[in-house]
């Protein structure tokens, strides 16, 4: 189509889909004209022709009354347009309401006054326009004047989102109105500016970011090229989708201040790269705000910016606070090693309570081939690799100052780093040497975690040596076999601890120094010694009580254990325990002398008073521990002897003393027979004592179970590692570490190694280094305590001085950010006089989950930081008030057990009742009893459930017992119930292997809380009462009184005598217990007479009352819920007195049956020798200095002795001070004779002891435990099934059961008694007692004939004489 030279001959319908118009200015000889570029592109030539007519002029004023049909223009270009007014304002119509126009671009367009006011039409309808999305500016020279102007209108404009000014100087100026334009204009995406200055671009940059704009910007300059032209160059470019912003270059300081100020509050800003621009510390220092600040900010690349010293101290105080930052490149600076000290400082750690500043930063890049890092630098960057934890990515890069042996230290460093995966030392010359490649091979033979290094350009890579390295790498990446946790050797163990037990001031640290001396051979000059020894404990140095006490013999480690201390450590002493069933040797140390300074020698009571103290704490906290089979070998040393060697008696005294306790304490521990006295500051003194340590350590290390091997290897290892680091507490990743670096069969072999299954491995290695008493493993914690003495002594004795920490009303509890505050700054002040690595891993927060671990503290709302605590080691007893229940309500009934440890040898370790004051609380709470008060004080626990008000009180100081007290308007079954629910088992299962006896105190103690001394008297054993029941008829039994003798002090009467109900004693379920052992009894009774079932009446029963319905309304309903209550009780009362009348029916049957028997055996065969011996003997047992009646007959028995019993019928009894006949041993024949007998008689014997029959008056003391004797007499499963029997059937099924299953003839009997009468006549005659005369004097029995059936029998003189009516003598 050719050129259309006029307006009107435009055929509108052929430019319909136009899309894009470009209006050219082009010479007057061309002419104007348009064309069709393309199918949807116009291109127009304008000019003015000859006749002045202006074609831009008409085509525009054709668009305005056409635009309608140029609906789908959406470009405009216009290129060296001249614009006059008139022409701006046809454009502007043009592009006024209904313009469908999108972009709209001025090249080289000319707006002819310099005021450049044909741009205001422009302005105003950018202002108003909606539609236009670009406005694109080329090399038209719209100065600051117009830049302005089209920033008031860009201002208020919605809808334009590209804005380019290209080859123009729009000014300082006109920069600023723009950045302010930027500030209130949120739509605008793209800004490019290219000015022939650079100063345009910190206005419009630091705009952008102040306000968070994700406009992407590209801001151009000018600058001369090398041979003095002029060229482009990008000064910034912010890429908001990515966030990378980069500032090239021709920024001045101000600006870059600018730029930098403005980043400190973006969000859009992910990357911050500034490499090649010169900056100054000025720039750095608000750099250091931006990292202060700035929360979005992950890179910074600062590549050869020319830093030095000062620049980087400004980056480094910006990292303190940073929290986000990720990655920071600074290779390429001049910064030295002050500097580099400086930067590194936040990545690192210097104090075992400072943690690290910065734990964000995961990539780090310095070097340069202008960098000197020195020494300090290299000290900075091992300190870097030691301690920090979190970065991941290092490099150094073409450094020249760094030399081989630094190298080398900084790969030997890397052996204990778990964290850094990539390490670079390109270009760095001093990675040369072999020294360093081995270096670098033995560091990834323990460090898998390494995956990749490189060594580019170094002289290592240059010689073609890394090649295994990088094989290395390839094989720390690569997949292992797994290694199976039984795999690893079994040992003896290696080690012992050696605990020495004693008061304060016995001389315990000074016989561990002498026996070390005396060990390693190391002889100290006396005078040395001496001088040493006069400082006064107090005064001694706090190293010198922080060193570890630890002596090699060999390859035996000896683990010195200093227990003892002031009485507020006591409750501390039981955590030296918890390290349990390792081989540990015992040396109790007691002074001579009653204090250092004083030559007054202690009395032999002191003495054995702590000897007995000492050995029931050892005896109680090893068993609670160990098992029974091992006994704890105890030593006893007495030291200060040469205060005392002066005096007369000497040691015999104490000798006896030990002696005495070791035959008291031989089936609890292995006490050993020689008392070693000893000044402890002589080694000549102690060489004799030392000697028998280290015999005795290799029979108890003999005689302990194997260890993994591995087990000793730490053992020398960690000990090693405890000199050089001197550290007491370490975290579970430095056990890790320790193990890595230096046990081949705890190491990760790979990266890809199973993690968890070498964690496995290392935790069953530490468990085993924990029972072997060489740490102490808190799993949960992930906590290893190195030195268990150190931490007892200087960390958890700092709770005993806390007593003025400020008390919580409200039951003795205290806020954890006070306790964790003052813990700190003790632990702080502790570090700082020892060494800050002693306690390094440690915080006030582990000390606090240690103690919640160990049950000595619990908090009253777990989870909650502001939580309060309560700690029973720093509580006092209530001296201001005194004791009395908090319920006051008419008819309260009173409770009162004591649990008793049934070994006198053991007691309750001061740390039982602090343990208990925490479990049962957790107990509670864990229960659902969130309402319960609880409230605790020294030694006391006060605490409400279910409206029972219990206390629990400490028995006696060092003492062995717990009282339990309760008090509430409920009966006494219901409170006994509540009792042994929550109180009692809590109490048994903090020691599962010691046992406790369980007595009934007196209610009237518990009701006016008579103090615990005056108690010792007012308790009853609750097995000695039922005892005392199962002894009496059952007429007697529900109405049993016990008598309580009365309570005096200083002849004043505190309490008087009264007695009180066995009912109101016991509880139900007691109650009925004895019942039903009263059954069982009777049921085995039932069986050996062999009584019929038919023989015995059914008691009457008493049917159930039926029950009140309760749904009455109002008031009356409480009074039906009142006596509904006194129904269900008499109900039970009087199924109580049916149980008893019941019993007392069946056994009235069962023991004239026994009668008859009795009967039976005495009168068997009147007719032999006319009953010329007595028939009804016994033998009992003289062992122990008293006499026990024996049930069961064994081949060998000695010291027996034959005794007779009166046979007065029905009135059988121990004849008193009868003399009885000795036997010398029990042969086989003895036992054929007597078997039968004592399984038949002896059995009626003793169940008629259990009924209550007392017809046998003195026997029941000679039986140690009818029960236990009962067994070995009886047949074991008829027992057990007499007792279910007992359950489901009642007493009279199961003697009906046994009647019908077993039913022996009288003739078995007689059978029995012959053999064993005629075993007793031979006896006799053997024992020359042959006549009647002989017998009276030896069994003061005499040979009576009844009157009435002329039977005979054998009687006292008591029934001579009371009853000879009834009986005549005969001759003897």
């Amino acid at each position: 189509m050719g050129m259309i030279r006029y307006v009107a001959e435009i055929d509108l319908q052929e430019y319909k889909d136009v899309e894009n118009i470009a209006f050219y200015q082009v010479a007057a000889n061309l002419g104007s004209g348009l064309c069709m570029e393309s199918e949807r592109s116009l291109r127009i030539h304008i000019c003015t022709d000859h006749n002045d007519v202006n074609f831009l002029l008409e085509f525009l004023h054709h668009l305005v009354e056409s635009k309608d049909h140029y609906r789908n223009v959406t470009n405009l270009l216009f290129h060296g347009i001249e614009w006059q007014p008139q022409g701006t304002q046809l454009l502007c119509s043009y592009l006024g309401l209904g313009s469908n126009v999108k972009q709209v671009e001025f090249q080289k367009n000319v707006f002819i006054t310099k005021s450049a006011f044909a741009l205001v039409p422009l302005s105003e309808m950018l202002q108003r326009n909606n539609t236009l999305n670009a406005v694109v500016f080329n090399d038209c020279r719209i100065g600051a004047t117009g830049a302005t102007l089209l920033a008031s209108a860009l201002a208020n404009n919605r809808s334009v989102e590209e804005f380019q000014v290209w080859e123009d100087s729009i000014g300082s100026k006109g920069a600023e109105e723009l950045s302010k334009m930027i500030e209130v204009n949120y739509v605008l995406k793209l800004l490019i500016i290219l000015d022939n200055s650079s100063i345009a671009s910190a206005p419009l940059m630091s705009a952008v970011l102040a306000r968070n704009r994700r406009v992407e910007v590209h801001i151009w300059g000018h600058s001369r090229d090398t041979r003095g032209g002029m060229n482009s160059c990008k000064i910034v470019e912010f890429l908001p989708a990515t966030g990378n912003m980069r500032i090239y270059n021709n920024i001045n300081s101000t600006g870059l201040q600018r730029v930098a100020c403005a980043l400190a509050w973006n969000t859009t800003v992910t990357t911050l790269d500034m490499t090649g621009v010169p900056l100054k510390s000025k720039w750095t220092k608000e750099l250091r705000g931006v990292l202060d600040r700035n929360r979005s900010l992950k890179v910074v690349k600062l590549t050869r910016c020319c830093l030095r010293d000062k620049a980087v101290v400004y980056i480094a105080a910006g990292l303190f606070k940073n929290k986000y930052l990720e990655s920071l490149i600074l290779d390429g600076n001049r910064f030295g090693g002050v500097g580099l000290e400086h930067l590194l400082c936040p990545l690192s750690t210097f104090s075992p309570i400072q943690t690290q500043a910065n734990s964000t930063l995961k990539v780090l890049s310095f070097g340069g081939q202008r960098t000197n890092i020195g020494r300090y630098g290299v000290a900075a960057i091992l300190q870097l690799l030691e301690t920090n934890q979190s970065l991941i990515e290092l490099a150094i890069c073409d450094d020249a100052s760094l030399r081989s042996n630094d190298v080398v230290n900084i790969f030997t460093t890397l052996q204990r780093n778990a964290t850094l995966r990539i390490l670079s030392f390109r270009g760095c010359k001093g990675v040369d040497g072999e020294a360093v490649l081995q270096t670098i091979m033995n560091t990834l033979q323990v460090n898998p975690w390494i995956e990749e290094i490189d060594l580019h350009e170094t002289p290592l890579h240059v010689a073609g040596k890394t090649g295994q390295i990088y094989e290395k790498l390839g094989q720390n990446g690569s997949l292992v076999l797994p290694n199976d946790l039984l795999d690893l050797p079994l040992s003896a163990p290696t080690c012992c601890r050696v605990v020495l037990c004693g008061q304060d001031l016995a001389g315990k640290s000074t016989l561990c120094s002498s026996m070390n001396q005396s060990i390693n051979s190391m002889k100290a000059p006396r005078v040395d010694v001496m001088k040493t020894l006069k400082t006064p404990v107090e005064q001694m140095p706090f190293t010198e009580e922080n060193k570890m006490n630890s002596i090699f013999d060999g390859n035996t480690k000896l683990t010195m254990c200093n227990l003892g201390g002031h009485e507020g450590s006591f409750a501390l002493h039981d955590f030296m325990f918890v390290v349990h069933g390792g081989p540990s040797v015992f040396m109790i140390v007691s002074s001579l002398v009653g204090k250092p300074a004083t030559k007054y020698p202690k009395s032999i009571d002191e003495i054995e008073w702590e000897l007995i103290y000492w050995l029931r704490f050892l005896i109680s906290s090893y068993r609670r521990r160990v098992s029974h089979s091992f006994r704890p070998c105890v030593t006893v040393v007495l030291t200060h002897y040469d205060k005392v060697s002066h005096l007369p008696e000497g040691l015999q005294p104490i000798a006896t003393v030990v002696q005495r306790l070791r035959e008291d304490f031989h089936s609890h521990a292995e006490i050993y027979p020689t008392v070693f006295a000893v000044d402890s500051r002589s080694l000549v003194s102690v060489s004799k004592l030392t000697h028998h340590l280290r015999m005795a350590t290799k029979t108890i290390i003999q005689q302990n179970a194997q260890v993994y091997e591995v087990c000793n290897d730490l053992i020398k290892i960690l000990h090693d590692w405890r000199l050089k680091n001197n550290k007491a507490v370490i975290k579970w990743a430095e056990f890790c570490e320790i193990c890595q670096l230096n046990v081949a069969a705890l190491r990760l072999r790979s990266r890809r190694d199973n993690v968890e299954k070498v964690n496995t491995r290392r935790r069953a290695v530490a468990k085993s280094l924990h029972t072997l008493g060489e740490i102490v493993f808190f799993e949960e914690l992930g906590l290893l305590v190195m030195n268990c003495e150190w931490f007892c002594r200087d960390v958890l004795s700092q709770l005993a001085t806390l007593k003025l920490i400020k008390i919580e009303s409200s039951g003795g509890f205290v806020r954890k950010e006070e306790l964790e505050k003052i813990l700190q700054e003790k632990l702080r002040n502790q570090v700082t006089r020892s060494n800050w690595r002693t306690g390094a891993s440690l915080q006030a927060s582990d000390i606090i989950n240690i103690l919640l671990e160990l049950e000595l503290c619990y908090e009253q709302d777990p989870g909650n930081p502001h939580t309060l605590l309560l700690l029973p080691a720093i509580l006092e007893e209530n001296k201001g008030e005194t004791d009395k229940w908090q319920l006051t309500m008419p008819e309260c009934r009173f409770v009162g057990r004591r649990l008793e440890c049934e070994d006198i040898h053991m007691l309750l370790t001061s740390d039982f009742f602090p343990r208990l004051q925490v479990r049962l609380h957790n107990k509670i709470m864990c229960l659902g009893h969130h309402e319960a008060v609880y409230n605790l004080e020294k030694n006391l626990i006060y605490t409400v459930i279910n409206g029972v008000h219990v206390k629990v009180e400490l028995g006696m100081k060092l003492g062995s017992s717990i009282d339990v007290l309760a008090c509430s308007g409920k009966n006494v079954t219901e409170m006994v119930r509540l009792l042994h629910k929550f109180v009692i088992p809590t109490i048994l299962n903090l020691s599962p292997n010691m046992t406790f006896k369980e007595s009934i105190l007196r209610p009237d103690c518990v009701k006016h809380l008579i103090p615990r001394r005056f108690r010792a008297t007012q308790q009853l054993p609750l097995k000695k009462l039922k005892q005392i029941l199962l002894s009496l008829p059952a007429e007697s039994i529900y109405d049993y009184q016990h008598t309580w003798s009365a309570v005096e002090s200083n002849k004043r009467v505190i309490l008087r005598s009264g007695s009180d109900h066995a009912r109101d004693l016991l509880s139900d379920d007691d109650f009925h217990e004895v019942l039903h052992r009263r059954y069982y009894d009777l049921q085995y009774l039932a069986t050996e007479l062999a009584v019929a079932p038919d023989n015995l009446q059914q008691p009457e029963t008493i049917p159930e009352a039926d029950m009140v319905d309760p749904s009455i309304l109002g008031i009356a309903k409480g009074v039906e819920m009142v006596l509904q209550r006194l129904k269900i009780i008499e109900q039970g009362i009087r199924d109580l007195k049916e149980e008893i009348a019941s019993l007392r029916y069946y056994e009235y049957h069962l023991v004239t049956e026994l009668h008859r028997k009795m009967d039976y055996v005495m009168n068997y065969s009147i007719q032999l020798e006319d009953r010329k011996v007595p028939q009804m003997f016994y033998l009992v047992s003289l062992d122990n200095r008293s006499k026990k009646l024996v049930t069961r007959i064994l081949p060998g028995m000695r010291s027996l002795r034959v005794h007779m019993l009166c046979e007065f019928r029905r009135e059988m009894h121990v004849v008193e001070d009868q003399v009885g006949c000795d036997m010398i041993q029990v042969d086989n024949q003895a036992v054929q004779s007597l078997l039968p007998y004592m399984s038949k008689f002896m059995k009626l014997l003793t169940f008629a002891l259990k009924i209550g029959a007392h017809f046998i008056v003195g026997m029941g003391e000679m039986i140690p435990d009818l029960s236990k004797e009962v067994v070995h007499l009886m047949d074991s499963s008829a027992m057990y099934g007499a007792a279910t029997s007992a359950a489901s059937l009642g007493a009279l099924g199961a003697a009906a059961m046994y009647g019908r299953t077993r039913n022996r003839g009288a003739s078995d009997m007689g059978e029995d008694m012959q053999a064993a009468r005629q075993w007793l006549l031979d006896f006799l005659r053997g024992q020359g007692i042959l006549t009647g005369m002989d017998i009276a004097q030896s069994f003061g029995l005499w040979r009576v004939r009844y009157r009435d059936d002329g039977h005979i029998a054998w009687v006292c003189r008591k029934h001579i004489a009371a009853r000879g009516e009834e009986i005549f003598e005969l001759p003897l």
